[in-house]
């Protein structure tokens, strides 16, 4: 390794840290534990990068263009005075470690350590190397919510993420997760509570459990809960605060928590089910099972049961093999399936997967073709879905005020980061106000 090591701390006050998170909400979490780790060790973290003594860049690497990315910011970091003079150091953490291993070390110069998702837990002894300095558990330490260290929008952390479990089992056939982040596991329900816990005691108004597959949860944990049980309980431990289930495959849609969601009313009615494709040759190839009529047949099921609820998507172009008639079945399924939002991306051939090595791989700019006509299409059918909200009453929570003054929220239809937000007169940030829904654009929308 041949990147500059600072010399052992000297410093009147606790080395600087700057967390750099790219990629997903996962990641952010991570972020979040280890900045807690550090903060309560006596480091000062959250530091601006050009004033930190050590730049931490938390890589995502799930495919090649967040690699790259990823390269971008460690690049970005090693090109700061501070570094460049030897003065501090970056530490390269996550997904890219994770999944290239030791290879990294050999090209990646720039980096002074790398750390691993799994060795995360590690942060404090790995930085302690770099500076020598000695961990303390100092009263001023400040450890930060998942919402602060992250950079959550809105003035003092309104939502927060909580991961449930990490890892995944599915091993479809384009993914690169369980390379990186190893067999599934569910986190035990008190770490999972005592997380939540303390994100509502810092401000967060809305916590949104997160995992690579949430349904998951609880069936390798001894005690044979479900995750339609840890949206209940948590529902009924803190009354006052949104609950909101992400990444849920469409196995893990059972009527357990439909009737949770149909009956609680501070879950949203709101999920995230990425469905790939529907086509069920390419599924199988997805090593994923499905059709659009299976898929169909859940929508129509999901409805019966929560009236009124919000779907979002993901779906996969241009998969190797995908024939016209294919790509124009998943087309029509866009057209016709009542979807609110839909997220569309071109398949990327990531090394080391099953998929890479199949035939027939389309080349990239009609993947990236099949994917825009697949967004426009998507457009077109979600556009007038959000616009059939206007005249109804919704509740949203402030999360912030733009700088003419306007505050902008979310009403429980609108996931944070993704959905768009909505426009309101009045309410102070964290605060929930009614107000009718007044008119749309695309995907945002404004109170009366």
């Amino acid at each position: 390794m041949t990147a500059p090591v600072p010399p052992a701390w000297e410093g009147a006050s606790a080395p600087r840290v700057s967390l750099v998170t790219m990629g997903c909400a996962k990641n952010e979490v991570d972020s979040a534990a280890m900045a807690r780790a550090l903060a309560e060790a006596g480091y000062q973290v959250n530091v601006p990068a050009d004033e930190a003594d050590v730049i931490i860049v938390n890589t995502c690497s799930f495919i090649q263009s967040a690699t790259e990315e990823s390269l971008e910011a460690i690049f970005e970091a090693a090109s700061l005075p501070l570094v460049a003079a030897g003065r501090a150091s970056v530490v390269v953490a996550g997904c890219m470690p994770a999944r290239y291993g030791d290879d990294l070390e050999g090209e990646l110069t720039e980096a002074a350590a790398f750390v691993p998702c799994s060795k995360e837990d590690d942060i404090v002894a790995v930085l302690g190397r770099l500076t020598g300095f000695e961990p303390t558990a100092g009263e001023e330490a400040m450890a930060p919510t998942a919402s602060e260290a992250t950079g959550a929008p809105g003035e003092g952390g309104i939502f927060a993420y909580v991961k449930i479990s990490d890892g995944c089992d599915r091993f479809c056939s384009y993914c690169t997760i369980p390379a990186i982040r190893g067999r599934y596991h569910s986190f035990p329900f008190e770490a999972i509570r005592a997380d939540v816990a303390r994100e509502v005691a810092a401000g967060a108004r809305e916590i949104v459990l997160i995992a690579q597959d949430t349904g998951r949860w609880g069936q390798d944990l001894p005690e044979g809960h479900d995750l339609a049980w840890l949206v209940d309980t948590l529902a009924e431990a803190f009354p006052d605060t949104w609950l909101r289930v992400m990444y849920l495959q469409p196995e893990g849609v059972t009527d357990r928590l439909l009737a949770v969601m149909a009956a609680r009313d501070n879950v949203c009615s709101y999920l995230d089910i990425p469905l790939q494709h529907v086509s069920a040759p390419i599924l199988r190839a997805m090593n994923r099972a499905g059709s659009a009529e299976k898929f169909t047949a859940l929508i129509e099921r999901i409805r019966a049961a929560v009236p009124g609820i919000t779907l979002r998507t993901t779906l996969i172009a241009g998969f190797p093999g995908e024939t016209e008639e294919q790509f124009e079945a998943l087309c029509d399924f866009v057209a016709e399936a009542p979807f609110d939002y839909i997220g569309v991306f071109p398949y990327s051939r990531e090394e080391g997967t099953a998929a890479a090595a199949l035939p027939d791989q389309l080349d990239e700019d009609e993947k990236a073709e099949r994917a825009q006509i697949l967004r426009d299409l998507a457009d077109a059918v979600c556009g007038p879905r959000i616009a059939e909200r206007i005249g109804r009453p919704m509740a949203v929570l402030v999360e912030g005020t733009e700088e003419d003054g306007q505050r902008f929220g979310r009403a429980q239809c609108q996931a944070p980061e993704v959905d768009g937000v909505t426009y309101v007169s009045d309410g102070t940030v964290g605060t929930v106000v009614d107000t009718i829904i007044a008119d749309t654009l695309l995907y945002e929308m404004e109170g009366a």
